[in-house]
């Protein structure tokens, strides 16, 4: 599995918007900051929509009062909380269900 970092981002947006990477940089930065910020600012839940990308949430879970650990077995308390939840765009979830060709599901099994 190929792992991308934000350093590829910033080098994805430089050379579609033909720029160096020191230009691209904040931009990419403040975006994500800016969506960091807004999704921890949630009071409680949020929803950053961006169009023909996806849905952020943040939502919230209930409290879990007989919830079980696996490794010891003993019964423990989870307090509600906060969990981040994403929903592709149509346009996304589209291409994310076309079926993967021989070559693809080769590497896969790698």
């Amino acid at each position: 599995m190929i792992t991308y970092t934000k350093r590829d981002l910033v080098r994805r947006v430089a050379d579609q918007l033909d720029e160096p990477m020191v230009q691209s940089e904040p931009w990419v930065e403040a975006v994500l900051v800016a969506m960091r910020e807004t999704m921890m600012d949630a009071d409680p839940t949020c929803r950053i929509e961006l169009r023909d990308f996806g849905v952020f949430e943040v939502k919230k879970t209930k409290a879990k009062p007989r919830a079980r650990n696996p490794r010891t077995n003993e019964e423990i308390y989870v307090p509600a909380h906060r969990k981040t939840h994403f929903k592709p765009s149509k346009l996304l979830k589209e291409f994310l269900k076309q079926p993967l060709d021989e070559e693809e599901l080769e590497e896969m099994d790698d």
